[in-house]
């Protein structure tokens, strides 16, 4: 890229061609609870909005949550997503349609009344033996809701059944300072110590949130290639406290970025963790060289990619597949460009979703000019409204 004045009548710059964003952890399908549970710590809002709610879901109402979503995601250059959620059916068909590409592990958790851990997994099992494989843009794993939704000999057999299909397992790990207090003391170790010891690590690991990590427990995450999924605005809004990400770079871990589920953000802009994982980074270290503008953009794209072991992904290379992003250049912030580091400052600092205008994955055009080709958005709008309401009401009697 050369940068001088442009000739009269031409743009300074007449687009950027970005590799498609890489959303790490998400439960997408949460537009329908979006505003639900605003203004509560974690447990009360899982235990006394969430999962009630939840154990009310059809096929279809996740279908069309994820449809909108999808319609979201792309509208902010999203093309990766890996989604932790139930109804996998759903979440199958939207992707599909919608022509997303997808880390689909559909989440085993026990939760009295709705969820039995046994009765998922056998589930979830026979959903990846089925669809392994099958999609051009879908890889299924398994998912291990966290140590506090789940007895130790299910994540035990959790990380059996992916092992043996050399899936990956994705988990909740540390996102809140108490959440496995009475287990930790129980066991007389941190959780990432207690899988460690169980074995739970030895196959392929992604570790949402990860907040509360000792030294001792990124040690161990280093020592198992466990990658990281960070999600600097959920943890942030839910008062979970802060990842050490520089820490966990420094060490070499495999780290890519996450916005977690509508719920609790609340929205899919990948675009506005970037910006909030540097600037949390740079308050906790008293370092305004902590994560410069490349770090951060590799970290929504390449290293999103690499944490979700996808090596097809996550750069414009000739051995990637053509998940793209073109941003417009005429935007007021990004001008001026007087020396060529200044571009990628001003995607990271000023640029955001706002500039996306064309989206295309595996060579398929799914946004242009700004519009989705491939959703009827003001569909997916109605149907999430009407289901959100429904779900919303209390069942009678």
């Amino acid at each position: 890229m050369s940068v001088g004045p442009a000739r009269e009548g031409e743009p300074l710059l007449p687009g950027v061609l970005l590799p498609g964003l890489v959303n790490c952890h998400c439960h997408s399908p949460m537009t329908l609870f979006r505003g639900a549970a605003e203004d509560m710590p974690l447990q009360r809002f899982l235990r006394d909005v969430l999962w009630p709610r939840e154990a009310r879901l059809t096929d279809e109402d996740v279908y069309w949550g994820m449809t909108l979503a999808c319609a979201e995601l792309l509208g902010f250059g999203v093309t990766t997503t890996c989604e932790m959620y139930v109804h996998e059916e759903g979440v199958l068909r939207a992707v599909l349609d919608a022509g997303t590409r997808c880390v689909l592990t559909p989440g085993v958790m026990d939760v009295p009344g709705w969820l039995s851990w046994r009765e998922r997994l056998e589930r979830v099992c026979a959903f990846h033996d089925e669809h392994a494989g099958a999609h051009e843009t879908v890889e299924v794993g398994i998912a291990a809701h966290s140590a506090y939704t789940l007895p130790l000999d299910a994540l035990d057999e959790v990380a059996a059944a992916a092992r043996e299909r050399d899936a990956l397992v994705h988990i909740h790990v540390a996102e809140t300072s108490d959440e496995c207090a009475e287990l930790e003391a129980a066991e007389g170790c941190s959780v990432p110590a207690l899988l460690a010891r169980r074995g739970f690590l030895d196959g392929r690991v992604l570790a949402a949130h990860a907040v509360w990590l000792t030294d001792d427990d990124l040690r161990i995450f280093r020592e198992h290639d466990v990658a990281v999924a960070h999600c600097p605005q959920a943890n942030a809004k839910l008062a979970a406290g802060v990842a050490r990400l520089a820490d966990m770079l420094e060490l070499g871990l495999r780290v890519g970025l996450g916005t977690d589920g509508p719920a609790g953000n609340n929205d899919l802009d990948l675009w506005e963790e970037v910006r909030l994982a540097a600037l949390l980074a740079r308050v906790r270290a008293c370092d305004a060289q902590v994560l410069a503008a490349p770090e951060l953009l590799a970290l929504a794209t390449r290293g999103g990619a690499a944490a979700l072991g996808l090596a097809g992904v996550g750069a414009i290379e000739p051995s990637r597949s053509a998940d793209l992003v073109l941003l417009r250049g005429d935007d007021p912030g990004l001008v001026p460009v007087v020396v060529e580091r200044d571009l990628l400052s001003h995607l990271v600092w000023s640029g955001g979703g706002r500039l996306v205008r064309d989206v295309w994955v595996a060579g398929r055009q799914l946004v242009r000019d700004g519009e989705c080709v491939t959703i009827d958005v003001e569909r997916a709008r109605r149907e999430v409204q009407e289901r959100a309401v429904r779900l919303a009401r209390a069942p009678s009697g």
